[in-house]
């Protein structure tokens, strides 16, 4: 009787070989083929653990029995978990090479050609543990990462009490690690948060989301003057008005808090809250409306808006007035501007549409020429940076179209800088009202 035909191939690939080893292979391949099915339920478990959120998290340690018991302890131990994994996935894959290799070294005769063996091991081992054993469980565990975890979470824990010992080890010089790399971390700049925010997907993102992450992470950059309503959109009260003036202007300002001025505005005499007056309605011109006056709370232009938001909420105060070096009025901030840095504009059914603000196409707008820099840039959806080299102290579009042109330009004039036309609206004798803005596509 004839040898078999996989006998006589491998006798071909090996001369040394044996119809005894024919078995030691089938034994082989049935070992690798459940190492590697271990090695992907190590790394499918652990995609699927970290993976559950709260609900799912919850709706798995009601379930009955030692199940729920070892889900539990797996997830409030995280570290232990990842321990367990990385420890069983590492003597798995050893396991893998070592099976593999002696296979290989019964099925070819690799001694003219060792090298040839080291690839061919190298490139078979490394594809299957890769593509069965990390790419296809990890997909299918984040798929289905409640069932996965279900599945596995009893066989993990008990896997921890066979090598607990190893675990406990491997946690603690991990944990010594980690303290070091807490005391001495990388710190992100706001830069390369921006840019990670960036080139994030849209998917995962949305635009609206990018925007307002953006300015979370330059929050803490960003300094009062850069946020406050100018000097010249200051609706204040004078400290000389009888109380009939008085009620007819805080009608028609339609504001909640007013700054009180004696003379001008670098004169400060508090902040008088229209909710005081209330009770007062029906008193007479000679009303001493004054005694109402809440102290003003003044800040510098550089002070920045988070410590700002901090002393708000300390003081319970929603208005500072802005002062400049020389102890001048320059802006006034309230806390709504503080929280429209981050979310945007937000109007509420008082708010008059003082259309600041036109998109005409996807590359042309028309603004207000007081709108701050900061605030055009937003809307254009385009970095501040790019008006660095030419705004100096400017903070509006006005200012800044001041900056380049070196004066005052006539009505229509167009302006050009980098990839920007701008084109006066409007302007009277003083200064520029309103802007078309053209953006080059290209």
């Amino acid at each position: 009787m004839g040898e078999p035909p996989l006998s006589t191939l491998l006798q071909i690939l090996n001369p040394e070989f044996t119809s005894s080893d024919t078995l030691s292979i089938l034994f082989s391949l049935a070992a690798i083929v459940f190492l590697i099915f271990c090695s992907a339920c190590f790394s499918g478990s652990e995609n699927a653990l970290f993976s559950l959120n709260a609900a799912q998290l919850e709706e798995l340690q009601e379930t009955p029995g030692s199940k729920s018991k070892a889900i539990n302890f797996l997830t409030r131990n995280p570290k232990k978990l990842l321990a367990i994994i990385l420890i069983a996935n590492t003597f798995v894959n050893i396991a893998v090479v070592m099976v593999t290799s002696a296979m290989f070294h019964t099925i070819f005769d690799f001694v003219a050609y060792p090298w040839l063996g080291i690839a061919l091991e190298l490139v078979s081992v490394t594809f299957m543990l890769v593509l069965f054993g990390e790419v296809i469980p990890k997909i299918y565990s984040f798929k289905h990462n409640v069932k996965v975890a279900a599945l596995l979470a009893l066989p993990l824990y008990r896997t921890y009490f066979v090598i607990r010992p190893l675990v406990s080890i491997l946690e603690h010089s991990t944990s010594i690690i980690d303290k070091r790399i807490t005391r001495k971390g990388h710190i992100f700049s706001a830069d390369e948060l921006t840019h990670a925010i960036d080139i994030t997907s849209e998917k995962d993102t949305p635009k609206q989301e990018k925007s307002i992450l953006k300015s979370v992470v330059n929050f803490g950059n960003t300094n009062v003057k850069q946020i406050m309503q100018q000097r010249p959109d200051i609706v204040g009260a004078d400290y000389n008005l009888n109380f009939k003036e008085l009620m007819r202007h805080i009608v028609e300002s339609g504001y909640s808090r007013i700054p009180v001025y004696d003379n001008n505005l670098d004169q400060i005499k508090g902040v008088l809250f229209t909710k005081d007056l209330l009770t007062h309605m029906d008193e007479g011109d000679q009303f001493e409306w004054r005694k109402l006056l809440r102290p003003a709370f003044f800040v510098p232009e550089s002070k920045k808006i988070d410590d700002l938001l901090k002393e708000f909420q300390i003081k319970r105060m929603h208005l500072a007035i802005v002062v400049d070096e020389f102890g001048g009025t320059s802006g006034l901030v309230s806390m709504e501007d503080i929280v429209e840095e981050v979310f945007g504009e937000i109007q509420d059914e008082f708010d008059e549409d003082e259309h600041v603000f036109t998109r005409i196409n996807q590359n042309t707008f028309v603004f207000e020429a007081k709108m701050l820099i900061n605030d055009v840039c937003r809307y254009m959806e385009v970095d501040t940076a790019i008006f660095e080299d030419v705004r100096n102290e400017a903070e509006t579009l006005g200012g800044l179209l001041l900056e380049i042109n070196r004066d005052l330009p006539r009505l229509g004039q167009e302006l050009k800088y980098a990839k920007f036309t701008f084109k006066i609206e409007s302007v009277d004798a003083r200064k520029i009202k309103r802007v078309k803005v053209s953006v080059d596509p290209n």
